[in-house]
């Protein structure tokens, strides 16, 4: 016959396999259905692609630069003035070279006078000055945006 702790142990094993294979299950649910809301609802009335480029502060020129992410020199800089998406996705505005990336990671955009960034439910999350962001944020002039290892800063 088997030992009892033997078999408690076997037991246990099973019940740490099966809650680790749920765990990347569920994970990469959201992750996929981050991806496919971003590809097929319509986008929200705020969104950038709807908005007359005039909508933004006379003078404001809204723009990331990088602080450190693999594939682009600290320093370089992306125009955000209609807006952009970050992932790992070949659609993309801006390309997130990050294993801890989604496809579709985080967006940023116009409303009203002022620049936002929104996670798009990613797996791992979107930092703004190191806190995870929990919905849209308005970017202020500093403020670090962060995907995993990847980091840039908000410029007016």
């Amino acid at each position: 016959m088997d030992d009892p702790i033997a078999v408690a142990l076997k037991f246990g094993f099973l019940a740490v396999l099966y809650l680790f294979l749920l765990w990347v299950a569920r994970s990469s649910l959201r992750d996929l259905a981050g991806h496919r809301e971003a590809d097929a609802a319509p986008p929200p009335e705020s969104d950038h692609r709807e908005r007359p480029p005039d909508s933004l502060r006379a003078g404001l020129e809204p723009r990331l630069v990088v602080v450190a992410a693999m594939g682009f020199d600290p320093g370089t800089v992306f125009d955000l003035s209609s807006g952009a998406t970050m992932g790992r996705a070949d659609n993309v505005d801006i390309h997130v070279d990050d294993p801890f990336a989604s496809s579709a990671h985080a967006r940023i955009y116009p409303r009203q006078d002022f620049m936002y960034v929104e996670d798009m439910g990613s797996t791992n999350g979107t930092y703004l000055n190191g806190r995870q962001l929990r919905g849209a944020e308005r970017l202020k002039v500093s403020d670090t945006v962060r995907i995993g290892d990847s980091e840039y800063r908000y410029e007016e």
